[in-house]
């Protein structure tokens, strides 16, 4: 596995729709170890293969649902962390309620913002083999995965922000 390096703005991979993945190779596995190792490695929970200059319909996501409240309970487990490979992704469905939260992004270093996003999403996608899933996901991990397919279509948070900043030292950045 190797490192790769993540690209920030203004580099136009960033602003295309990346392409369908039609080849279920061992190139294709090598990339997706890769990133994984490379969204760790940031630290992030989530990175877009277009974040590795590679325009094509694919995130790798790992995050343990109530990690943040873990933290704040002492001698707390912590919950396991599960990864997720999103190949072709698409929301099918989407919650009507809405909640702002606070993002941020490997490829926009420094910068923090507010996004409104779903509660709920459902999404269906590939796994790594190429083998149809179906997700639901709500709370911060709806965010997670809207922000990275964002990023599969061009969009970055930056674009859906109603509020702009650089992050003081307390303030975590969150999200890749």
């Amino acid at each position: 596995m190797t490192l790769r390096e993540i690209v920030t703005l203004p580099e136009p991979v960033l602003r295309r729709k990346a392409k369908p993945v039609t080849k279920f190779d061992k190139k294709l596995q090598t990339l997706i170890d890769d990133m994984i190792e490379t969204m760790r490695d940031a630290p992030g929970v989530g990175l877009a293969a277009p974040q590795v200059n590679v325009s094509e319909q694919l995130a790798v996501i790992e995050y343990a649902e109530g990690e943040d409240e873990d933290e704040e309970v002492e001698g707390a487990q912590p919950k396991p962390k599960k990864l997720y490979v999103i190949i072709n992704p698409e929301i099918i469905k989407a919650s009507e309620e809405k909640v702002m939260g606070i993002e941020g992004c490997l490829s926009i270093p420094g910068l923090i913002g507010e996004v409104e996003r779903h509660e709920m999403i459902q999404i269906k996608a590939l796994n790594r083999h190429g083998k149809p899933i179906k997700l639901k996901v709500d709370g911060w991990m709806a965010r997670i995965f809207q922000h990275e397919i964002d990023h599969l279509n061009g969009v970055l948070f930056t674009d859906l922000s109603k509020r702009i900043w650089k992050p003081t030292a307390e303030e975590e950045t969150p999200l890749d």
